[in-house]
This record gives structure tokens, C-alpha cells and sequence, in this order.
């Protein structure tokens, strides 16, 4: 089982900036990509980021340019650098980890005001 927490979440005036962190804990050694995803009020959870073990990033289009994902494997952490954040970039972040199965972090709120 892994276990994943996200924090960073908050609200930001549009243009401003956060950044997100998921700390992994438990069978950390059979991790191997891991994510950001978001969702919406009313809407579809989807992809934002993600990073391979190695390093590995796809972004997507929607917040190329933007957002950026890093990964700290010493510290077991995923991070997502978000600027130039826009109003439709609101909604529940959460972390993802894949194994052999995918886990899922509780989610964190992110909230961009206009």
C-alpha cells in the first residue's frame, strides 16, 4: 500500500502562484510514476502532470507553460509549481502514485480568484 498526502492548496488571485507537494509513504519502492490530476466542480477528474521514476514529464496542454512537476525521490515527493494561474484552474488537486495499482491522495483545493 502507498499512502499519499497533499498540501499546498489555498486560494490565489488569477496570475499568482502555489505549489503543491504529495509526500508517499509506505511500499515507496514500488512507485513508479507519479501525478497531479485535478477536477473540477461538475466536471471530469483529469490529467495535469506527471513524472516518471526517471525523471520523465508530460504535461498537459491545458497548463504547459505554466505548471511545472518535479519529483524528489530522496524525499519520497512530487511537487507541482503552478504560475500564472487562471480562474479555470480551480478545483481539487490530488496526487497520484502507480504501482501495480494506482493510489490516490485525498485531494488538496486550489481556488483562483478573478
Amino acid at each position: 500500500q502507498v499512502q499519499l498526502v497533499e498540501s499546498g492548496g489555498g486560494l490565489v488571485q488569477a496570475g499568482g502562484s502555489l505549489r503543491l507537494s504529495c509526500a508517499a509513504s509506505g511500499n515507496i519502492f514500488s512507485i513508479n510514476d507519479m501525478g497531479w490530476y485535478r477536477q473540477a466542480s461538475g466536471k471530469q477528474r483529469e490529467l495535469v502532470a506527471t513524472i516518471t521514476s526517471a525523471g520523465i514529464t508530460n504535461i498537459a496542454n491545458s497548463v504547459k507553460g505554466r505548471f511545472t512537476i518535479s519529483r524528489d525521490n530522496a524525499k519520497n515527493t512530487v511537487y507541482l509549481q503552478m504560475t500564472s494561474l487562471k480562474p479555470e484552474d480551480t478545483g481539487v488537486y490530488y496526487c497520484n502514485a502507480r504501482t501495480a495499482k494506482a493510489f490516490w491522495g485525498k485531494g488538496t483545493l486550489v481556488t483562483v480568484s478573478s
